[in-house]
């Protein structure tokens, strides 16, 4: 909590002032991404790495196995793996998982003291390694694309004290490379935290620190729907996609405070019904389509003890409720999706397509069936 307080400065007058939108009546759509900073390696050796990850393998698709959403699909996680761990070994085992999951692989990367060049060519690398192993995706002219995660928060330079990045050109780069969205926030009670929360939004490369502070909201452009003829943001540089932030009255601390909920999904913190009940009442959404809410959740979830919540109870409890509470009887459609699929949908709103949103899952980005360079 103190670290909350000092950090508050950056996010709770927003949170404060700003309005949120009901949720309106009739059939909604809610899509559940877990975007996972997948790190088998942090504070294991390799042999350690690797048992981790067997027991992923085995444990991870038995829990989710019972639950399916309104397309007939799994719970899913987004893997981002730091491009600087890179070992052949654990990619092909994260393949493994991946076949027996539906997960998906992006990028994450840590960095300190770092500059425009080396952050580019640790992008091309890992680029280049993941393919190999038949991850990530291409858009309409064949180019690779991916999301990204920010290591230790601080994207573009973000960070107060100029650690843990570098490059106040980040935005710039990371969509140069094919970035097609940044899923890092909310950083809370990292200092790194924008002004910006609970939005999907654009932002513009100032070619200053922190340049994604504020955005323009993804909103729906056109009343009948059309595809766009080139695969480019409409409103800046990197489209953001940000998870819910804000306060949970319904867990408080000291029987009185409210608990700051960052959308972390960790072993003392795991999900629960009333973490979900703020989800939908923060309502992210694109501008014009509010019948589509985004949940963006983020996880630590290779070592433990995070694992245990994801290998275990926890983690399936929360799935039996989902499975009762969002349902077609209470006019919801839940759809389980990966980071790639929720940007898809994003930008389908933005086209002006409305009615079942699990049908975009594809619409822009699709993923690379082959191994291969990029």
């Amino acid at each position: 909590m103190i670290d909350y307080l000092k950090t508050a400065r950056y996010w709770l007058p927003t949170y404060l002032r700003q309005p949120v939108d009901p949720l309106p009546s009739g059939m909604k759509d809610v899509m559940v991404c877990v975007c996972d900073h997948f790190e088998p390696l942090h504070g294991a050796n390799k042999p350690e790495a690797r048992a981790r990850l067997v027991r992923w393998k085995k444990k991870f698709p038995e829990n989710i196995a019972p639950f399916k959403d309104a397309d007939g699909i799994h719970p899913r996680h987004t893997l981002f793996y730091p491009v600087e761990q890179y070992d052949s070994d654990l990619l092909c085992e994260i393949e493994e998982l991946v076949a027996a999951s539906g997960a998906e692989v992006e990028l994450h990367l840590h960095h300190d003291n770092e500059n425009s060049e080396r952050f580019r060519r640790h992008i091309v690398e890992g680029i280049e390694n993941f393919r190999k192993h038949g991850f990530l995706s291409s858009d309409r002219s064949g180019k690779t694309r991916y999301g990204f995660v920010h290591g230790d928060w601080a994207l573009d330079n973000s960070h107060p004290l100029g650690i843990n990045c570098g490059v106040d050109d980040e935005i710039r780069l990371l969509r140069e490379t094919g970035c097609y969205a940044d899923f890092t926030l909310p950083s809370a009670p990292d200092a790194a935290q924008t002004s910006t929360i609970n939005r999907i939004y654009y932002a513009m490369d100032s070619l200053r620190s922190k340049s994604h502070d504020t955005g323009v909201a993804a909103r729906v452009m056109s009343d009948e729907p059309e595809p766009r003829a080139i695969d480019t943001p409409r409103f800046g540089d990197l489209l953001l996609v940000q998870g819910p932030l804000g306060l949970n009255w319904e867990c408080r601390k000291f029987g009185f405070l409210p608990r700051v909920d960052n959308a972390d999904l960790t072993k003392v913190n795991p999900p629960t019904e009333s973490r979900l009940r703020l989800w939908l009442r923060l309502h992210i959404h694109v501008v014009g389509r509010p019948e589509w809410t985004f949940i963006k959740l983020h996880c630590h979830g290779a070592p433990p003890p995070n694992s245990e919540v994801f290998l275990g109870d926890p983690y399936r409890q929360f799935h039996e409720h989902l499975a009762a509470e969002l349902t077609g009887a209470k006019n919801w459609r839940l759809h389980y999706v990966t980071a790639r699929e929720l940007v898809n949908i994003v930008h389908a709103a933005e086209d002006g397509h409305s009615g079942n949103a699990g049908e975009f899952r594809d619409y822009r980005y699709r993923l690379n069936n082959s191994k291969g360079e990029a």
